[in-house]
């Protein structure tokens, strides 16, 4: 079922978006906080019970200096430094183990899977805490979390963590730091076009991406995450204009204009948890150069594993002009 606007009317959606005044450099003072705050990454070798491949159990210094876990897979036989694929982890999921991630190290990429804090008690585990969580009232999930305002609310730290994941990647040996793409689906497609605005990298490539054209959204989907804004509008009707404000700080139309790195987005025109009209509002305003596959059935799945395939060509295309 096709719900939002036909296809014609998507690849010119191109709406305005709030974007506060001191949008650059409130995200310029919180990176460099963090980076100001940050500690050595550690790199910690594992054993993943998998002869052609090796990881290491990763520790590094996110959004106030706060120790977040992710994992490095790399193939066993490999010459020289390797380029990088940070992976973004979708709603609710955790970095898991590291035989949950084979295709990029088996592509001969060094992968590096960020967890997300205080995430991963849902359809994949987690590791990292959120020891920076104010605690004020908000609607189970993570969609409300701080939302009263920017410097408290859940959304900034994580996407500053997917900047300080992009600077602990680099920081590995065996790994080019001229050479990186990030990768991710539905939050993980909005953190990775967050990073593509905030971070100097190679490629990213977003699937069905999250955190785009919040307006927009809660108007047309009752669905979850955006519905966790929906039911606090409920009852702090009072609070909107400032929910609002902190929004239009990490909603990714904003990142996507600011991003010059080649794209690679996906979109399913049946998905009612990032509806086609918020994906082409970010992908409509994309700074880079950028191509986008329409999944005419598919909801928020998108391509599946087909899509994978234009991935893996995708990442060749980009670290081999790099």
């Amino acid at each position: 079922m096709e719900f939002d606007f036909p296809i014609e009317e998507l690849r010119k959606y191109r709406p305005e978006v709030t974007e506060p005044e001191d949008f650059d450099g409130f995200w310029t003072d919180a990176i460099s906080q963090a980076r100001k705050l940050g500690r050595a990454t550690s790199f910690d070798q594992t054993d993943p019970g998998l002869p052609l491949v090796e990881a290491w159990d990763v520790s590094f210094s996110g959004h106030g200096g706060d120790a977040i876990k992710a994992w490095l897979i790399m193939p066993k036989n490999r010459e020289g430094r390797l380029p990088a694929i940070v992976e973004y982890i979708g709603y609710g999921g955790g970095r898991s183990l590291p035989h949950d991630w084979l295709s990029w190290a088996c592509a001969g990429y060094a992968h590096f899977v960020m967890d997300c804090r205080g995430q991963g008690s849902n359809w994949s585990v987690g590791d990292t805490p959120d020891p920076s969580d104010t605690g004020t009232p908000a609607v189970p999930g993570f969609m409300t979390r701080g939302i009263e305002k920017p410097e408290s609310y859940y959304y900034v730290r994580l996407f500053v963590d997917a900047v300080r994941a992009i600077d602990a990647v680099r920081e590995f040996e065996g790994v080019d730091p001229t050479r990186v793409i990030v990768n991710g689906g539905s939050q993980g497609g909005g953190l990775g076009l967050a990073a593509a605005g905030l971070a100097e990298i190679q490629g990213v490539m977003c699937d069905t991406p999250f955190l785009a054209h919040f307006r927009r959204a809660v108007k047309i989907t009752s669905e979850y995450p955006y519905g966790e804004i929906v039911e606090y509008g409920k009852f702090h009707r009072d609070q909107l204009p400032a929910v609002f404000n902190t929004l239009s700080y990490v909603d990714v139309v904003n990142h996507a204009k600011r991003a010059t790195c080649p794209a690679l987005f996906s979109v399913g025109l049946t998905d009612m948890v990032t509806p086609p009209s918020t994906v082409f509002a970010a992908y409509n305003w994309y700074g880079g150069p950028k191509q986008i596959e329409v999944y005419e059935f598919n909801g928020h799945e998108g391509g599946g594993t087909h899509h994978h395939r234009l991935k893996l060509a995708f990442a060749r295309e980009v670290f081999g002009s790099s």
